[in-house]
């Protein structure tokens, strides 16, 4: 059996085997894009940016996932709980709603700025009550702004055009269609940032693990520690969604899947599970770009399709886990 220490450094040697499948496949042949100017146009300032974002993106979201999955001590949480998704929809859509013809650059902000007004209404609701409950009733809150996202995105919607609510779908489904180079700097610079403040405080989400008591025995701020976690979750998904839709399922089972092949610490969940998450996010994509070629589907549809059978069986496998 491959040893647990030898796992996250195999998973290194598949990246670029990822992102150069990536980069060979699609609508167009490889010797075309190699043969051809417009090809290398194709490749070098199209195809390119869109397999770097695509991982990226997947790092971001698989890292917000262990993140949130180790503060409220729940292996099956998505990144999504805590509300700011349904916040950044609510404001792309009311942006296409509104301003259908306006710059790609202004829905940007609208979802970014959707995203921070629901994390700051969640954090109003769940943080100003015991400490002792903060998690539970962040979760609630998460929970209950994610209802009231979803039913102002349903009014939009009925009150949209035909081409505007087109355009809102299509975002909700997720979609890498407008990758580019400012996108894989904003979210190079945000994996950069975690890189820089994690590595030093996975010990500390560990303790967390044993229970809110014994992490302030250890002399651990567990407050602090659980909002500084959450406005790291909310700014890499509002990020991430801002820059590409609704995607779901990568923060869900990257972690997940990491856990299962290397145990419970962080220092080694985290590794494993951005370049989990950054591979499935580019295969993800690859897969979007084929199955119905030279159309192109949502990427939300297909880690949807992929990522909810093993949602499924990862949660029957933690079911019969905890009957034992």
């Amino acid at each position: 059996m491959l040893r647990r220490e030898l796992i996250p450094p195999l998973f290194l040697l598949l990246v670029p085997l990822c992102l150069l499948l990536g980069l060979s496949l699609g609508s167009q042949s490889w010797s075309w894009l190699w043969q051809s100017d417009t090809g290398q146009t194709v490749l070098w300032h199209i195809r390119l940016p869109r397999v770097l974002m695509a991982f990226l993106l997947g790092a971001v979201l698989a890292w917000a996932g262990v993140l949130i999955q180790g503060v409220v001590r729940n292996p099956l949480a998505d990144p999504g709980i805590i509300g700011v998704a349904g916040g950044a929809a609510v404001g792309a859509a009311l942006f296409l709603a509104l301003l259908p013809t306006a710059s790609a650059e202004l829905q940007t902000l609208f979802a970014f700025a959707g995203a921070w007004l629901a994390l700051w209404l969640v954090l109003k609701l769940g943080l100003s009550g015991s400490a002792m409950h903060a998690m539970s009733f962040l979760i609630l809150a998460g929970i209950a702004v994610n209802v009231m996202a979803s039913a102002l995105i349903g009014l939009l919607s009925y009150l949209a055009s035909d081409s505007s609510l087109r355009q809102i779908t299509f975002w909700l489904l997720g979609s890498l269609g407008n990758a580019n180079w400012y996108w894989v700097s904003v979210l190079a610079a945000i994996l950069l940032a975690a890189l820089c403040y994690w590595p030093q405080r996975l010990r500390q989400l560990d303790a967390l693990l044993l229970g809110d008591t014994e992490a302030r025995s250890m002399g651990i701020e567990v407050a602090q520690l659980q909002q500084r976690t959450v406005v790291w979750v909310a700014l890499m998904v509002s990020v991430a969604v801002s820059a590409s839709g609704i995607i779901g399922f990568i923060g869900l089972v990257s972690p997940h899947i990491a856990r299962l092949l290397t145990g419970a610490s962080h220092r080694r969940v985290l590794p494993l599970a951005v370049l989990i998450g950054g591979c499935l996010m580019v295969l993800a994509d690859t897969l979007a770009r084929l199955l119905i070629a030279p159309a192109e589907l949502p990427i939300g549809i297909v880690t949807s399709l992929l990522g909810a059978p093993v949602f499924i069986a990862l949660l029957l496998r933690e079911k019969r886990r905890l009957s034992w």
